[in-house]
């Protein structure tokens, strides 16, 4: 894996976001603004309920904002169609849930190919990339093994090294340790800190943990629609 080189900016502005239930009109984003640099860590938290995972599906392309302008660099994300907007997406943004969402039906590294193989990569690179990235987790024993033969924090691993395969700009993560216990959490966010470091990720965490949250660079709150730091 090699690390990018063009800097990375991720510039939101006034990102809103509504739903409409009946004649009922529920505002969850009332004008969020962020700037994310290249190689910057940041936490975002906040009590259930504030749209702090519809804020990150919103910087990562899974949904679209009611109003606002998101760029990742130059380009004008939300300018671009759906095809364009997911080919991008499986090129330069990993994504880490709180649930792994592997295919069970998949080996390990099944799992961790599988965003190359939807770009049409070539099978051989990514399998010697799949097994680095397992080596460096640690998994190198485990790359065979089916999803329900793993435990919560392998497959945790996992599902992070499927969010490195194709050497993302933006890592964006929500509730990554939330269904861990405090041991093996605090070993997934570790890896994430130190992923993030070596390949100079943007990342961006959801998360309840505050003592995970303080170590990042920056911590913001989101209330009342918008962040604070």
């Amino acid at each position: 894996m090699m690390e990018k080189t063009e800097q990375l900016t991720l510039l939101a502005q006034g990102i809103e976001k509504h739903f409409t239930i009946g004649s009922h009109r529920i505002e969850v984003l009332q004008g969020v603004d962020l700037t994310l640099r290249k190689g910057e860590t940041v936490a975002i938290v906040g009590v259930s309920g504030t749209g702090k995972t519809t804020l990150l599906h919103i910087l990562g392309t899974l949904d679209r904002p009611s109003s606002g302008i998101l760029r990742h660099g130059s380009a004008d994300v939300y300018a671009m169609n759906d095809t364009e907007l997911s080919a991008y997406r499986n090129r330069t943004i990993g994504f880490v849930f709180q649930f792994h969402h592997l295919l069970p039906e998949f080996t390990a590294v099944e799992n961790i190919m599988m965003p190359g193989l939807i770009a049409g990569l070539e099978r051989e690179q990514l399998l010697h990339e799949a097994h680095a990235i397992l080596a460096r987790f640690n998994l190198d024993e485990r790359g065979h093994h089916k999803i329900g033969e793993l435990s919560g924090g392998e497959r945790q691993r996992v599902a992070l090294a499927r969010a490195l395969i194709m050497k993302p700009a933006l890592l964006l993560a929500d509730e990554p340790t939330g269904d861990l216990d405090g041991k093996t959490g605090d070993m997934v966010f570790e890896l994430i800190r130190e992923m993030s470091d070596i390949f100079s990720l943007s990342t961006v965490i959801v998360t309840h943990n505050l003592d995970h949250a303080r170590q990042l660079n920056r911590c913001l709150s989101l209330s009342e629609g918008k962040l604070h730091e």
